[in-house]
């Protein structure tokens, strides 16, 4: 089972997804075939992780769907306010990575 980014080429929108198959998924969306997506089409595929089970998946998921998530996925694509462009290989920055507003003081 597979995690996946979608960047709306329209207005930069995000849309994280599961999925067995992401890119047939990618076609779907961009077809029309998700509600959720139709007004927002075309998507190219931003990031694709791999995860062991479907309950794994749908956890990390439900991270990236997060503010913490979204951070993160900001710091994984820098070159963009959204994030438009590969992180480079051997990003062991992002190894052990927190959440950086969860630790700001007030």
């Amino acid at each position: 089972m597979f995690v996946y980014v979608l960047e709306s080429l329209k207005d930069q929108r995000l849309y994280i997804g599961i999925s067995g198959d992401p890119k047939k998924r990618l076609v779907e969306h961009n077809a029309g075939y998700q509600k959720a997506t139709k007004g927002y089409r075309p998507y190219k595929l931003l990031f694709i992780e791999e995860c062991e089970s479907r309950i794994a998946a749908r956890t990390r998921e439900k991270f990236l769907k997060s503010g913490c998530g979204r951070e993160y996925i900001r710091k994984l694509f820098p070159c963009s306010s959204v994030g438009t462009c590969l992180p480079q290989a051997g990003s062991e920055w992002l190894e052990g990575y927190k959440c950086s507003f969860m630790y700001s003081k007030v």
